[in-house]
């Protein structure tokens, strides 16, 4: 299988609730509006997407792990705009292989930013 990019969509109830929310979450608007008031999506590396939609027989249910090289720099920047996560995850046997901090979406969806930092 050759991937050449990744798209994770997240069913939303509310466009705009959730367009507020991610907006601040990733301190910028949308970097594409697919449909308005429907659809938008942000582009997070070159071959990485994620996208909001109108779904609300799916809303609530994703889980979506973001990698980051400084966990700490990226909450803070998260935090001052207003985003707040909940108490950090280590991951692995005391956290030898990274941390995670959650963030739930206005629907429930989960989002972590997670630093990797060993096997």
């Amino acid at each position: 299988m050759d991937i050449n990019s990744l798209f994770f969509g997240l069913a939303v109830t509310d466009f705009a609730a959730a367009d507020s929310w991610y907006t601040r979450l990733f301190g910028r608007a949308a970097d594409f509006v697919v449909t308005p008031g429907v659809e938008a999506m942000w582009q997070l590396s070159d071959t990485a997407f994620v996208y909001i939609v109108v779904d609300p027989e799916h809303a609530g249910q994703a889980l979506v792990n973001i990698a980051v090289s400084d966990l700490n720099a990226v909450i803070a920047e998260i935090v001052s705009r207003g985003v707040d996560p909940g108490p950090f995850i280590l991951v692995g046997p005391d956290g030898a292989a990274g941390r995670k901090a959650p963030f739930t979406d206005p629907d429930g969806n989960s989002i972590f930013i997670i630093e990797i930092t060993g096997a």
